[in-house]
């Protein structure tokens, strides 16, 4: 652990800690969720589109091996985004934290887990200053990191979760030390947002022979491969490697016939999304008849839209599942 340590009482003695006048960070921005509290200056800013997070969810204490640790955690993956600031002297770190809980209840989160001070554990605050907020995550002066040093014994705690519009689960959590010895006031805050995880990145191409083994066990095999722009018809490049496996199949077994069904989600009207399905499938077949030499009478294309999902709707990685074309025996 990185030690910390406060300054001796005769270097702080000179000059109050100034609010910043402005954010220090660059390219930092509140998070769309929740702002932040008035008056505060932005010192620290950081995001990842899919990460795995860890939020404290219980006391710190000692275990069993005789090591600290928290009494429960949450283990998460998604979109994670950690804001610091500095807030004035002038204000206390329970007015922060009251006003933090009363937005959050507004938006519909309830609370997981909360403390303050002692009853946050022993170590609550040594945790966040060494694995958070202490100079590696908050750059620049001395100062815009110094409130959660000396404040890391008057700390203030509160995990929230809830659910987006879109049916995704989101978590947050509020971390807060209060003015201590002339110094600014702290706030940190988490917010992971579940989603699927951008995909495309690496290829992973279902091949022929895993194609026939699930034909063989289902009658039908889903592939995920082929790609459309949003809300078009025209077969992607990207397609070309799950293209080529398709057509392999076929050539494997010369008495194969397939429907080529498209499939999308419940997103738009359903009307709508029945012609898409439909013309995508079409294409798919146009494809394999003039690039890959499948006899097109072997194929008959259907849409069928949104009736017949593979997952939920409701949050966005289940949407991405139902998004796909099937092989279904003729």
């Amino acid at each position: 652990m990185r030690a910390y340590h406060l300054l001796p009482l005769l270097l702080c003695a000179a000059a109050h800690a100034q609010m910043p006048a402005q954010d220090t960070v660059k390219g930092g921005k509140d998070h769309p969720l929740l702002s932040r509290f008035e008056g505060s200056k932005m010192v620290g800013y950081g995001l990842k589109e899919f990460d795995e997070v860890m939020l404290p969810a219980g006391k710190r204490v000692e275990n069993k091996g005789g090591q600290m640790a928290f009494e429960n955690a949450l283990q998460l993956e998604g979109k994670y985004t950690r804001m610091a600031y500095n807030f004035p002297r002038e204000r206390s770190a329970l007015e922060v934290m009251r006003n933090y809980q009363a937005a959050l209840d507004k938006a519909g989160l309830k609370t997981v887990f909360a403390c303050a001070k002692e009853n946050c554990g022993k170590g609550f605050g040594e945790f966040f200053l060494d694995k958070r907020v202490g100079d590696h995550f908050i750059q620049g002066s001395e100062a815009s990191w110094a409130p959660f040093n000396y404040g890391r014994d008057d700390e203030r705690y509160l995990l929230a979760k809830g659910t987006r519009p879109d049916g995704s689960l989101v978590h947050v959590a509020v971390y807060s030390v209060a003015p201590v010895q002339d110094k600014l006031g702290g706030i940190y805050v988490e917010i992971v947002e579940a989603k699927a995880m951008e995909g495309g990145k690496v290829s992973a191409n279902m091949n022929a022979s895993d194609m026939a083994k699930g034909i063989a066990a289902d009658g039908k095999v889903a592939v995920y491969g082929v790609f459309f722009d949003t809300d078009k018809t025209d077969v992607k490049p990207e397609s070309k490697a799950a293209l080529a496996e398709m057509a392999k199949l076929l050539q494997q077994d010369a008495k194969l016939k397939l429907y080529v069904v498209g499939h999308t989600d419940n997103q738009g009207a359903l009307a709508h999304n029945l012609e898409l399905s439909q013309k995508r499938a079409e294409s798919v077949i146009k494809v394999l008849a003039a690039d890959y030499k499948v006899d097109a009478k072997r194929l008959s294309a259907k849409g069928v839209a949104s009736y017949a999902p593979a997952a939920s709707n409701d949050a966005e990685a289940g949407r991405e599942k139902n998004r796909r074309v099937e092989l279904v025996k003729q």
